[in-house]
């Protein structure tokens, strides 16, 4: 070998090839390294997952059902993953405006967005920039809670049933009032108006706590509510519930009817909570989240802390919450168009 050596140094073509020689070893060495650095990558990545706090934006204004419900589903996840998830409160524009945010945001698992009864509403009101089933991958349903249907203790009516009898007798008399135009509240009389061709005429607040005051004060006679909104007033005896739009009686509400038991199996307006990331988001990091919601769904303190607010822990696969998108958007843009809302411009 030394005598090898000692050739080619004397040799200059020969030098040029003693030092590929010498060489190539090193750098087959270090590509070798870096292909197996390649390969690994994604396991490595997604091991890692998540290695910073977690954005999830709520698309509502801090109070309300949206709000409450995503900030036990952000702790919930953060328990399971070991990692901050940081609520977010972006409102505006029927919760548009921070789905949108979460739209345009790196697909990487850093940015999550809550999806409420009105991710299936804006895309037949609002002109969006995005595509609610292309554009956002869905990770899991999470909650589920109806509307409850209420009236002022001075309208004559103990049941769904006198309700409707009496808006036809007394056809573009009675009113009802919601907390802006193409809410789930609104959305819920205009079914039934559909159902008992009968004709309400509506009045909008700005907010559900607005509305609710106006049905209290007997400004506005009916109205649809969502359940812990409406306890206290069903309680004080300041509101009447004639049905619970859902498929359940609640628990918060034991003694009020469904509305299917109510004579009107159709009147089901029921919000499902879930939570969304951009589309392009890698799937080993959609299942990841949605394992950590599952078993977080089976919980007694989760399922504690959400009755308390009315709602019912739910878990799903992304297809299935998915397959619910698509068929909630065109069962709500029929009620749309043929109740002709439109949003103000």
């Amino acid at each position: 070998m030394t005598g090898r050596a000692t050739t080619v140094h004397r040799n200059k073509a020969d030098g040029f090839v003693r030092t590929v020689r010498l060489v190539l070893p090193a750098a087959a060495a270090i590509l070798g390294t870096i292909l197996l650095l390649g390969i690994c990558a994604p396991a490595f990545g997604a091991d890692a997952y998540p290695s910073k706090p977690i954005r999830f934006i709520l698309p509502y204004a801090p109070g309300g059902a949206v709000d409450t419900v995503g900030r036990i589903i952000a702790q919930k996840l953060a328990d399971g993953l070991g990692q901050a998830v940081v609520p977010e409160n972006k409102p505006g524009a029927g919760s548009t405006i921070g789905t949108e945010l979460a739209v345009k945001s790196k697909p990487d698992g850093y940015t999550l967005v809550m999806g409420s009864a009105s991710i299936t509403i804006t895309p037949s009101l609002y002109k969006l920039s995005y595509d609610v089933t292309k554009d956002l991958a869905p990770v899991a349903m999470c909650a589920t809670g109806a509307q409850v249907l209420l009236v002022h203790p001075s309208l004559p009516v103990s049941d769904l049933k006198e309700l409707v009898a009496y808006a036809k007798a007394n056809p573009g008399k009675l009113n009802f009032g919601t907390g802006g135009v193409g809410n789930p509240g609104h959305l819920a009389i205009e079914l039934l108006k559909s159902l008992a061709q009968i004709d309400l005429v509506h009045v909008p607040y700005k907010g559900a706590g607005p509305a609710m005051i106006g049905l209290v004060g007997g400004e506005v006679k009916v109205q649809a509510s969502s359940i812990p909104a409406a306890v206290p007033h069903i309680q004080s005896g300041k509101v009447k519930a004639l049905a619970v739009l859902g498929n359940e009686r609640s628990a918060l509400l034991p003694n009020v009817p469904t509305s299917k038991e109510a004579g009107m199996e159709q009147l089901v307006v029921i919000s499902r909570y879930g939570f969304l990331a951009p589309a392009g988001t890698p799937r080993e990091i959609i299942d990841r989240l949605n394992a950590v919601w599952a078993k977080a769904a089976t919980m007694p303190d989760t399922r504690e802390k959400l009755k308390k607010v009315g709602e019912e822990p739910l878990a799903s696969t992304p297809e299935e919450y998915l397959a619910f998108l698509q068929t909630e958007i065109p069962r709500w843009g029929k009620v749309i168009k043929e109740a002709n809302i439109k949003v103000a411009k």
